[in-house]
């Protein structure tokens, strides 16, 4: 039978769903983030500026239900094994991951309303703007954006070394708790 919720020995299927959709999906716009801002002004790119504020919506809006699943379960114990440093670095790891989640797609929505251009979610509704348009604030919105997104490419640097050092070099159950 499949696990719904998590225990304090496993994560439940709903968890692993999320952090694996939410991989996906951050991994994706963080690569289409780099690519995009080299191109050259054109429809092209637009476009695919447009599809990273929807993305980057829909990653917002998932990382908060995320973020009440995760207040609301239990989160599995690590294995005796693991050093207390570690199991704080993680908990700190997972808090800056929240953060992140919810702050670098804030900025960018940020940058869209101090740029006076709307929100699209895939064409169904428009996200009101959180300030009036205000071109002097762009730079500053555009920087921060800039500087979260590289705080959470070094996380996830750092994240995925630590779930593979334990996989394969402590050869604990770390990894294989977010695997099945």
């Amino acid at each position: 039978m499949i696990q719904i919720k998590n225990t304090i020995k496993s994560y439940g299927i709903i968890a692993i769903l999320f952090h694996w959709l939410m991989a996906l999906l951050v991994l994706f716009l963080l690569g289409l983030g780099l690519y995009m801002v080299g191109l050259p002004i054109s429809l092209a790119k637009l476009k695919l500026y447009g599809w990273h504020k929807e993305l980057g919506m829909l990653a917002l809006g998932l990382g908060l239900i995320r973020w009440f699943w995760r207040l609301s379960n239990k989160v599995p114990q690590m294995p005796k094994s693991v050093p207390r440093w570690q199991t704080y670095g993680a908990r700190i790891a997972h808090i800056l991951f929240y953060g992140f989640i919810i702050l670098v797609p804030l900025s960018g929505w940020l940058i869209s309303s101090a740029a006076g251009l709307p929100v699209s979610f895939f064409g169904w509704f428009i996200f009101p703007d959180l300030i009036a348009p205000d071109k002097t604030l762009m730079p500053l919105f555009i920087d921060i954006h800039k500087c979260l997104s590289y705080g959470l490419i070094a996380l996830l640097c750092v994240h995925i070394a630590a779930a593979l050092w334990h996989h394969f070099i402590y050869k604990d159950t770390v990894l294989k708790r977010m695997l099945s």
